[in-house]
């Protein structure tokens, strides 16, 4: 029987590379309807929400907010892109909100599967994944939201060292129009897909996903380390 990513990811967790390295605190950001904060108004002007980020981290005295997988939430609707009469709400990876330039690091080797520039409002932005393979299992890991400036002279089949840094956190102009921070997603299969993958599903589609996109706690390790608000 062929074990699941989540298994050999939670036996090696002790052995992967931060993917972000932490020295403050964490804090667990709730991006559905119950954060009664997010209103259309602050989620349609970017640089508002940007300062109510920076804000909210600083009152909770973190260096980092972190959380959303499988987390039904309200921030699509600033953007078409989600869809309006059947909305992708249910959120298939890990977020973890910071200052733009915030080094990212792969965990573990493995090879530049592909990248692109998702460049929609609400979108990815500058976006790397890469090919892993643990035990002779392949899965992918997607860094979203970095900076343009990670994407020159990457080519596909570059070998990443473990530990290597990938990307950063991009700015608002660069990541799809978003607050700093960085998506995290764990992904087996990519579907042909190349560069981009999707980070949210609708209801109807969310066992399916999350099935092929586990949660990438199995290798970030951080969420039990952060508290509530």
């Amino acid at each position: 029987m062929i074990p699941s990513i989540t298994s050999l990811c939670l036996a090696q967790q002790a052995q992967f590379h931060p993917v972000v390295m932490v020295s403050g605190q964490l804090v667990r950001f709730d991006a559905s309807a119950s954060n009664p904060d997010l209103t259309s108004s602050l989620l349609q002007d970017t640089a508002a929400f940007s300062r109510y980020m920076d804000a909210w981290r600083e009152q909770a005295n973190a260096e980092f907010a972190i959380g959303g997988y499988n987390e039904d939430r309200v921030l699509y609707r600033r953007s078409p892109l989600f869809g309006q009469e059947e909305a992708r709400t249910i959120h298939l990876g890990i977020d973890i909100w910071g200052p733009a330039g915030t080094p990212v690091y792969a965990p573990l080797g493995g090879m530049v599967h592909s990248f692109a520039f998702n460049d929609h409002y609400g979108d990815y932005g500058a976006t790397i994944i890469l090919l892993h393979q643990l035990e002779g299992v392949a899965f992918h890991t997607l860094y979203g939201h970095l900076s343009l400036a990670d994407l020159r002279g990457l080519q596909e089949g570059d070998y990443i060292n473990r530990g290597e840094v990938v990307g950063h956190f991009g700015e608002p102009h660069e990541n799809g129009d978003w607050p700093p921070h960085l998506h995290f997603q764990l992904i087996e299969d990519l579907r042909l897909r190349e560069g981009d993958f999707p980070g949210v599903c609708t209801h109807a589609e969310r066992d399916y996903y999350l099935q092929n996109c586990p949660d990438p706690d199995c290798i970030l390790g951080l969420m039990q380390q952060a508290h509530a608000r």
